[in-house]
């Protein structure tokens, strides 16, 4: 523990050295003072007054911590730390944490257009993890992926009912408003795969398909009550999302990957370039 507090506190200054992988935003070594509050949207926003996960909690360690991206609004941290708990009771393997947001939010410099507000935590899907990693550990841990690649079906061997059980319990918080996962692995669930309807399919009405999500899941929350600069996403529609659509997501999987698009720059809320200018 000990270590992994002397290595954030040196981090900062080997982020702000790597200037391949930084921006302004990146670079900011410490949060901003008073409450937590999100500000803009999820792809055009900041962070003020931004709680600091702890690296290692109940159920759970951070990972990536080069990447200094252990922050979030107090909701989104208490979030975490609850999921942990819930997910020890529950008897299942402890999860890692990816990226969450900046000290103070804002535009990630690589990764994610989203991430901005602090209401985002990616959670990986974990198999049988032990608490203890090491700093160096940390950067490159075994990260399985949950489908076979290229093929639309689920990988039995890595994606099983302790992975459905974390998802159900990440989607039961009140404040989580949608989460994202892979659509092989949303529509398994639809089909009932992994006890995913032993309680009914009403909790998948949160899980929103979305590629690039075969190895973790992608939590949002909702805008919290004392962020009123905080813009919410468009709701979830209705029901538990096992349609007819949820199909046409699968069968685009075997058709050729089209190059990156370009990130548009959007322009941040004035709230924002005052926060990204304090000291």
């Amino acid at each position: 523990m000990l270590a992994l507090a002397a290595w954030a506190l040196a981090a900062p200054a080997l982020a702000a050295a790597d200037g391949t992988s930084s921006n302004a935003w990146s670079r900011l070594e410490r949060q901003s003072g008073g409450p937590a509050q999100a500000i803009g949207g999820t792809t055009d926003g900041c962070l003020a007054g931004a709680v600091q996960l702890p690296l290692d909690g109940r159920g759970y360690e951070v990972i990536r911590l080069s990447r200094r991206r252990y922050f979030g609004h107090d909701d989104t941290v208490d979030f975490v730390e609850g999921l942990g708990r819930q997910a020890q009771a529950a008897g299942l393997p402890i999860f890692y944490v990816g990226d969450m947001a900046q000290p103070r939010g804002g535009p990630l410099p690589f990764g994610h257009a989203s991430h901005q507000t602090g209401l985002d935590v990616d959670i990986w899907f974990t198999l049988d993890t032990k608490p203890g990693l090491t700093p160096d550990e940390r950067e490159d841990p075994e990260l399985p992926k949950m489908i076979v690649q290229n093929v639309a079906q689920i990988d039995p061997t890595h994606f099983g009912c302790r992975q459905v059980r974390l998802l159900e319990l990440a989607a039961s918080d009140p404040r989580v408003d949608r989460i994202f996962v892979n659509p092989v692995i949303k529509l398994a669930l639809c089909r009932g795969y992994g006890d995913a309807a032993e309680a009914g399919l009403g909790w998948l009405h949160k899980l929103r398909p979305w590629w690039g999500h075969d190895d973790h899941f992608h939590v949002r929350l909702l805008c919290p009550r004392n962020s009123p600069d905080c813009e919410p996403q468009a709701p979830v529609p209705d029901g538990d999302g096992c349609d007819a659509a949820l199909e046409e997501w699968t069968h685009h999987l075997s058709l050729p990957k089209q190059a990156a698009k370009p990130r548009i720059e959007r322009t941040l809320p004035a709230a924002c370039e005052r926060l990204l200018a304090q000291q």
